[in-house]
């Protein structure tokens, strides 16, 4: 697949959050950093990131903590070259008696891009919410896109 360059149309900026979905999803740090630049500048809650090297180490100890990770990012808004992302993902901790914590983020992206596509900056927001198992919204076999996500559930 080509690169998807700005500036961005409705069609563009939606496939560029539609493969950032599919590449975090992978979980793999040295592969996800690849579409941002060299120097990328990051916010991401209270953690102030520069560069791809920051990125992976960031990525590497978040997906560690952060155990059966599943991602749903939806396009919020598009410019010519930025696009903000409202996203949701679930994730657990294991509990120091053995069991389990599954909590849903809710939260949204500021991303700026370069001529080349890459991102140049991304600044997130998000909020935990502990949930049950029964409350999941991704679970195994679910595919996150086909979930409704209406504003009952926000």
């Amino acid at each position: 697949m080509a690169p998807i360059l700005p500036p961005f149309t409705a069609e563009t900026a939606l496939q560029k959050v539609k493969a950032a979905q599919d590449l975090w999803n992978t979980r793999n740090p040295e592969k996800v950093c690849l579409v941002y630049t060299s120097n990328t500048i990051w916010r991401n809650r209270d953690t102030f990131l520069k560069g791809r090297e920051q990125v992976v180490d960031f990525l590497t100890k978040k997906w560690d903590k952060e155990n059966g990770y599943r991602l749903r990012k939806d396009l919020f808004a598009f410019t010519d070259n930025k696009i903000a992302v409202q996203f949701f993902y679930e994730w657990y901790e294991n509990k120091p008696d053995g069991t389990r914590q599954w909590y849903r983020t809710y939260g949204l992206e500021d991303w700026t891009f370069d001529d080349d596509g890459l991102m140049r900056k991304r600044h997130m927001s998000g909020n935990d919410v502990a949930i049950s198992e029964e409350a999941r919204w991704f679970k195994d076999g679910v595919d996150v896109n086909s979930l409704s996500i209406t504003d009952e559930h926000l």
